[in-house]
Order: C-alpha cells, then structure tokens, then sequence
C-alpha cells in the first residue's frame, strides 16, 4: 500500500517568504499529485511571475530504498536568472522528482531540464514530462536501466519534434540520476551535470557522474564536425579572429567566447553545446538526443549527489558545490543559489537561471534484502 507524503515547499518573494504545504498522496507510479490534479513536478511553473524568483522543495520524509535498506532525502531549488533588458524572463530551468517509478519502492527519479531558444521553457517543460513518462512505459527499466533511458530520450526527441512547439532552433539539457536499488544511472544530455560526493578518508570528494557535452571536448568536437558542422567562436564566425586556429582553451579561459557549432556559410544556429533535446535544425549538424550513460554502484562512502543546470556551474566547481553541501546540509540549496547569482554578476551584467536537486544517501551499507528488488 502506497503511503501519503506531505510535500512542504516555500515560495521566495522579494520581501517575503511564503510556506505552503498540502497532502499530497502517490499515484499508482509514485509521482505525487495536489488537490487540485497538478503535479507535484510543475510546482515552479505555477509561481512565475514578477518578485517570486525562487521555488524550494523537500522531501518532508526520506524516501526508502527498501531492497537496500537505505533513504533518499532531497531538496529541489529553482531561481529565476537576473535579465537586465527582460525582467519578466520566464525561468527556462525546470524539474522533476519521481518517487516509486512503475510502483517499484526501489526505483526514484531525479531530473533537471535547462531550456534554450525562443521557445526553451515550453521545451524543458514538454520534456520533463514526456522523458518520465517514456521512462515509465519501458518494460526494460528495472532490468535493463540503460536500454530503457536510450529508447526513452529517442521517443522524447521525436515527440517534440512532432508536437505543436517550434523546437527548430530551441531545445533543452536533460541531466537525469534514476535510482535502481543500490545503482545509480545517470543519463545525461547537454551541458548541465550531476556530482556525487564520495568519503575518501577524512576528504569528501567530488565525482562528476557526467561529462559535460560541449566542443570543448575533442570527441564530441570531431563527432560533430563529421556530420557538417563549422566550429568556431563567435569573433571567429565575425571575422574577429582567425577561423583557422581550433586550439581551444578550456570551459574558465574561453567562456565567454566558446566554440559553437554552425552550419556551412550562415550564421546559425551557434549552439555551445553538442547534445540536446529538440533543436532541429542543430541536428542536422550533429546534434542529437542520444544520452551518456553512467552507472554508479553505491557504498557507504557515497555521501549524497547534486543534479544541476549549468547556471551552477558556470562559476563553482563541482568540489566547491560538494563542500557547500557538506558545510551547510539545511539550507545547501539557497547557500549554492546565492553564491552562484552573486559570481554570475561579478562576471557578466545578468545571471543565468540556476537549478539544482540535492539527494542525501541515508544508511547506506553493503547488506541486501533479499527479494526485495521487485513489487510481490
């Protein structure tokens, strides 16, 4: 029998803070559902608007992992970024929690959507919830976690490609962590990231669980330029600079002119990063949706993990986000949102929306429970 959650959240306004909390109870496949029918996952879209730039959610309970004897306790924060010309911007970034994925106690979901383009939140949005339902319709996921993310992301691609949103040169990340048991599978598309904190003596050490998919990388650079594609800075595409030297530095030296990708003889669509969701015209150049996928076997050395949009990241380093985590577990999210907001305007005159899941790993060891991997 599937228990009621009380799911606790507060809305961050310019002169105040507002709580809310309602009863909410698990559907048949774990997500859970207010009163009024709306998902617990769009909860930040329904406070957008002027002043409330920030949407915190938390686990009022920790979530069991009973097949392992383990709980997940998570916190979600979303912050609207700072547009100087747009104030009104909508927040791109969305996300979403999936508790008991097909009813299965043993199988959670976590996921962070940054949305890009014209249309990028309408994209984030769509895919948030398409990817988990996907997910959802596999037969193959407690089994075959990684078949199931592949056929999923492909079946998401191609339904936004076919619904009523202009995804032409508009798309979204997706950094997603699915829990299966004692593994971890992270699956991830774009430039946003996960991180798990690991315990190595007195240290806690930050292991990307992702690799950021950018031209920077010179796998991901060749793959793209097979497939058609320019790769050139922006000076370099204006004739600033010389388009010949493909010499890049890295994500710190060349932020604010990175390497972008271009189809022969026009100007766009400039992309930084290599893989999406949706955006296709870019995929014509080699974009695509097909997810890296990273499976992690957990210990009692692995702390707790953080799924991000890379307004986190653009300016803190995965071991400075663990650390904040580790100084200061209560109020983490708001700690590494502040910081990130304030670094964003020491660098540039606007912020970039900022999205971030913090799950703590509650009692883990290295004894099983038998046969308890699926439901009776």
């Amino acid at each position: 029998m599937l228990k009621s959650w009380r799911t606790r959240f507060t809305v961050f306004t310019k002169n105040c803070v507002k709580c809310c909390c309602s009863r909410c109870t698990s559907n048949s496949d774990g997500q859970s559902s207010s009163s009024d029918g709306r998902a617990s996952d769009d909860k930040e879209s329904a406070y957008h608007g002027p002043g409330k730039h920030i949407i915190v959610d938390r686990s009022a309970e920790p979530v069991p992992v009973p097949s392992h004897n383990f709980e997940l306790d998570y916190t979600v924060l979303t912050q609207r970024g700072y547009y100087p010309d747009m104030l009104n911007k909508e927040n791109q970034d969305t996300f979403c929690v999936r508790t008991c994925m097909q009813g299965n106690p043993n199988v959670h979901f976590f996921g962070v959507f940054d949305g890009h383009g014209q249309t990028g939140g309408q994209c984030a949005n769509f895919v948030k919830r398409r990817l988990v339902e996907n997910l959802l319709q596999e037969s193959t996921l407690v089994d075959d976690p990684i078949k199931a993310y592949n056929a999923a992301f492909l079946a998401t691609n191609e339904e936004l490609h076919d619904c009523e949103i202009d995804d032409s040169m508009s798309g979204t990340t997706a950094i997603t962590v699915l829990v299966v048991g004692d593994r971890l599978f992270v699956a991830n598309v774009g430039d946003s990231r996960a991180v798990i904190a690991v315990k190595k003596g007195d240290q806690l050490v930050a292991e990307d669980l992702s690799c950021d998919q950018t031209p920077f990388r010179k796998d991901e650079c060749e793959r793209v330029k097979l497939e058609g594609a320019r790769v050139l800075s922006v000076d370099q595409v204006e004739g600033l600079k010389d388009p010949t030297i493909q010499t890049w530095g890295d994500e710190e030296t060349e932020g604010s002119d990175p390497p972008r990708l271009w189809v022969q003889n026009a100007m766009y669509p400039g992309t930084a990063f290599t893989r999406s969701v949706g955006d296709s015209l870019a995929e014509k150049i080699g974009v695509f949706a097909v997810p890296e996928i990273k499976m992690v076997k957990l210990t009692p050395d692995h702390q707790f993990f953080v799924v991000a949009s890379d307004g986190v990241f653009e300016f803190l380093s995965s071991q400075t986000v663990v650390n904040m985590v580790d100084r200061n577990r209560q109020d983490a999210c708001y700690t590494i949102a502040r910081e990130s907001y304030k670094l964003w305007l020491q660098h540039e005159n606007r912020t970039d929306d900022v999205t971030l899941i913090i799950v703590h790993l509650e009692g883990l060891s290295n004894q099983v429970k038998e046969g308890k991997m699926f439901k009776s």
